[in-house]
């Protein structure tokens, strides 16, 4: 069976609680269980991981870049300054998606730029959780056109 990984950042596990009004009111496992749902469409299976620190993020990359097809990253925070998790998404050869629940460029000017965004296959911003439903849309297109 395939699996995609869905990682999530810093702040990300306490979606729904955290600035509704900003992220939205539905909670990380709303949005795994969406993205499981897309992906069920190809008989594929969804490893959902979710840490605050950076270290546990680049060990989860490392541990599953043989293992899986894809992955549907939002990095939180360290978009602007996750250097490790840049290099270790460099290493990652997949097909990989950045999500942003909120439009980043309609915001603080700190949160226009992305370290890792020159490296995703594409990036799905301003959306709420359904752009993670776009992202594994993209996924699945993004394999189908992989030989």
């Amino acid at each position: 069976m395939s699996v995609v990984l869905l990682l999530n950042g810093p702040n990300l596990g306490i979606l729904g609680q955290r600035e509704p009004e900003i992220y939205g009111t539905e909670t990380l496992d709303d949005i795994a269980n969406a993205v499981a749902e897309e992906m069920s469409v190809r008989g594929w299976e969804v490893v959902s991981i979710q840490h605050d620190g950076e270290g546990e993020l680049v060990g989860a990359i490392h541990k599953h870049r043989d293992t899986t097809v894809g992955a549907i990253v939002n990095p939180g925070a360290l978009m602007i300054a996750g250097w490790s998790l840049r290099d270790a998404l460099a290493s990652y050869s997949p097909p990989w998606v950045e999500v942003h629940l909120s439009n980043v460029w309609a915001r603080e000017q700190f949160r226009h730029d992305s370290v890792i965004a020159l490296l995703a296959s594409g990036v799905v911003v301003g959306l709420g959780a359904f752009g993670y439903r776009l992202a594994a849309k993209a996924l699945l297109h993004l394999s189908a056109e992989t030989p």
